[in-house]
């Protein structure tokens, strides 16, 4: 397994790019499409046409819901088969993971929309994309720090019943 330590290295990895070849802003748009490098995907590119059954399965979203992100500007330039069905890409499936965990930190609905129109926008808004990503760190940690006191709590009641015996066996 390669390590890649650099962001410029990571940013290569991800797009596919050589290292040490200049990045242009394509690339780190295209680079911005999903949280991580992606996983393996079901269909290699150029042949990465799901239907909307498809990407259900493997993402266990809903037809509605993929419809619903479309209509709200969450996914964008989904493209069509020649009878118009939706036909998504593996990039599609990288954001659709993205935006997965972006609802898992309790982002709203809306920011992620706004997040998404600033993707489509370019490169010149790397500095909203990320107040609003740190934003949603900031209410993520603190989210954390509640969890962790209230973890502290059930840890002590479940050590005090623990201790603590029945009162028939107090005799």
């Amino acid at each position: 397994m390669t390590v890649v330590d650099s962001a410029p290295a990571r940013v290569a990895a991800h797009t596919g790019a050589r290292p040490g070849k200049r990045l242009d802003a394509l690339d780190i748009t295209r680079s911005d499409s999903c949280a991580s490098a992606p996983d393996q995907h079901p269909k290699p590119d150029g042949s990465d046409r799901y239907t909307i059954s498809e990407v259900v399965d493997f993402t266990g979203l809903t037809a509605h819901t993929l419809r619903w992100y479309e209509r709200i500007g969450l996914m964008s330039d989904i493209v069509r088969s020649h009878t118009g069905q939706r036909r998504y890409s593996n990039s599609d499936l990288d954001w659709l993971a993205f935006v997965n965990k972006l609802r898992l930190t309790g982002m709203p609905v809306a920011d992620m929309v706004r997040y998404a129109e600033l993707v489509r926008a370019g490169a010149h808004t790397f500095d909203e994309r990320r107040e609003l990503l740190e934003a949603t760190r900031r209410d993520v940690r603190n989210r954390i720090a509640e969890l962790q006191d209230t973890l502290q709590v059930l840890d002590y009641k479940i050590n005090f019943y623990g201790d603590a015996a029945p009162a028939s066996e107090r005799v």
